[in-house]
């Protein structure tokens, strides 16, 4: 068996931080979670945690930079290989349900609620997250409209929003499989105006 490196070992403990921290915002909240439960969890002392992070804040915009990398890997990239953008639409909602079945997925929506209407530095970088997204999927919503894959309906950045919401919403209150797609797909049709499959 290969030994790690120092880089490698230094990487997946910062990962196993993320993941405990993305865990533990999401389920008890960016106020009420402890640095020393999450690096608990971790199975590393709160030495290893303030190693890699200065501090919750910290830790928190390295979580979000974390999933964000990680969603666009595994769904949004992908995505862009569907030039029809009704069908990207639809296939991204899909890979998001899936992508939702784990846990840490829901830290950003726990976050959003949170830090709602704060002047925050956590606030801010979900703000730079969520509006390249939302403008994205509002071009692919207009570029739909003038190749008649999406039918005409409310603006688009408004249509986004709820296609976002749609997303969210359905994969937060379902929480997994067996019928996380199916429901998320029904929603994100629904909001798009699209027939039901």
């Amino acid at each position: 068996m290969k030994r790690r490196t120092q880089a490698e070992r230094i990487e997946l403990t910062r990962n196993k931080l993320l993941e405990a921290a993305a865990r533990g915002f999401s389920t008890y909240g960016y106020g009420n979670v402890r640095l020393d439960d999450i690096a608990r969890e971790a199975g590393y002392t709160r030495g290893a945690l303030y190693h890699q992070f200065a501090n919750k804040e910290e830790l928190a915009l390295a979580v979000i930079d974390w999933v964000s990398r990680t969603w666009r890997a595994e769904v949004g990239d992908p995505a862009e290989a569907i030039a029809d953008p009704a069908e990207r639409l639809l296939w991204t909602a899909q890979a998001h349900a899936i992508y939702c079945r784990r846990d840490v997925a829901a830290v950003l929506m726990s976050l959003r609620v949170e830090f709602a209407g704060r002047d925050h530095a956590v606030t801010k970088a979900l703000t730079e997250l969520m509006t390249p997204l939302k403008d994205t999927i509002a071009k692919l919503i207009t570029r739909g409209r003038r190749t008649g894959s999406i039918p005409a309906g409310p603006p688009p950045r408004a249509l986004a929003s709820a296609y976002l919401g749609a997303l969210e919403g359905v994969t937060a209150a379902v929480g997994g499989p067996p019928h996380d797609k199916e429901l998320t797909m029904r929603a994100v049709r629904g909001v798009l105006g699209l027939p039901p499959s």
